[in-house]
């Protein structure tokens, strides 16, 4: 083990936690924060570009930074430029012992490398990918992939992908599920009532919590809420997320739909409010084409709402049989499960016990810790 005076340096790339985006920001924010108590033989320094538009939490402000002024598309396609000429971008990223890559960018380098794989959906459904996304991710993730010295996966799911697509073998690569924010717990009454209040929720809502995007299937929660809607006129939905990309046919089926009334949506909701928000939720509905691991079904549970989950890809591996799992391509089987659900008040119970004891399975140091069992192999096996 290292002393303190000479602590190897390992850079985490947490482009996505300072610039917020989404799932991936979740990820390396809280990742990086798990890490500062679980790595004390490591010295953490943090990376990330655009530094100009960068708002990082107290956690990453308070690790020593390497940043670039480049954007987002210039800094990708440096990265890219590095692997074709060969030229290690070391200084760049705080010449560490170790980089680890979180958002899918890996920049050639002499140092070791771990690579966060978060999903190949790219490959599995390119017509929910913008072009210039598919076909920078088409031409660098296996480069990246075989380049990386170990490649950390998010799920079984897409550790299965990875070897199905690109052949990468199983012993290069360790699966370390996330997990849900300690603060995602079943809020109190007056809790729900602020959060109501305040983004102007009705009594009895469908919840969902995502980007906008074609992947995410929203479209079958406006045929739930069409079916619904006569044995339960006052049921809304609310969705709370970014417009990502190709949300436009999403909002012309909504407009077609006659039911833009009952589709609500609160924009901007701060972290804080999200537990009372999911708490509040008559079930939270998540009918998901395709998810490397599916944070939010997870922080559903953990604050004790009934899910209704779609059954593809790594969902199972986070919902467990906390939730009911639904094929995502059978709009009938999610009215049949809506109704029964909220027929059965009993039934609604049962499940708000379940979601917080799957939810406990996982933790972020448990993933911390697994995580720095991968740097020590890679840094301190002979």
């Amino acid at each position: 083990m290292a002393t303190r005076s000479h602590r190897p340096a390992i850079t985490l790339d947490v482009s996505p936690a300072v610039h917020h985006r989404a799932g991936l920001g979740r990820y390396a924010g809280a990742l990086a924060a798990a890490l500062i108590a679980a790595a004390p033989s490591y010295t953490l320094q943090a990376f990330y570009a655009e530094a100009d538009r960068a708002q990082p939490a107290p956690d990453i402000a308070s690790m020593p930074a390497w940043t670039s002024r480049l954007g987002y598309k210039p800094w990708r396609l440096a990265a890219m430029a590095s692997h074709f000429l060969r030229r290690p971008m070391d200084r760049t990223v705080g010449s560490p012992a170790l980089f680890h890559a979180t958002d899918h960018l890996l920049p050639h380098l002499r140092a070791k490398t771990l690579f966060t794989l978060h999903d190949l959906i790219f490959e599995i459904y390119p017509e929910h990918h913008k072009r210039y996304n598919h076909l920078f991710l088409s031409l660098m993730m296996p480069r990246f992939l075989r380049a990386a010295d170990h490649i950390l996966t998010v799920s079984e799911q897409s550790k299965r992908d990875a070897m199905r697509l690109y052949e990468i073998p199983a012993e290069k690569m360790t699966v370390v599920y996330e997990a849900a924010d300690p603060k995602f717990a079943p809020a109190s009454l007056d809790q729900i009532a602020s959060v109501r209040q305040r983004y102007g929720l009705p009594e009895q809502f469908v919840l969902h919590v995502g980007t906008i995007e074609p992947r995410k299937n929203l479209t079958l929660l406006l045929e739930l809420l069409a079916a619904l809607k006569g044995d339960h006129p006052d049921l809304r939905l609310v969705l709370v997320g970014k417009k990502g990309w190709l949300y436009e046919p999403f909002f012309e089926a909504l407009a077609e739909s006659g039911l833009t009334n009952k589709v609500i949506f609160p924009g901007f909701v701060a972290d804080d409010d999200l537990p009372a928000l999911y708490s509040a939720a008559t079930f939270f509905a998540f009918p998901s084409w395709y998810e490397g691991f599916g944070l939010p079904p997870l922080e559903a549970l953990a604050c004790a709402t009934p899910v209704l989950c779609s059954d593809r890809s790594s969902l199972p591996e986070v919902v467990g049989d906390a939730g009911l799992l639904l094929p995502p391509d059978d709009p009938k089987a999610w009215i049949d499960a809506a109704h029964c659900l909220l027929a059965d008040e009993d039934l609604q119970r049962q499940w708000r016990r379940k979601g917080p004891r799957q939810a406990a399975k996982f933790s972020w140091q448990r993933a911390a810790a697994e995580t720095v069992a991968i740097y020590d192999r890679l840094l301190l096996s002979p």
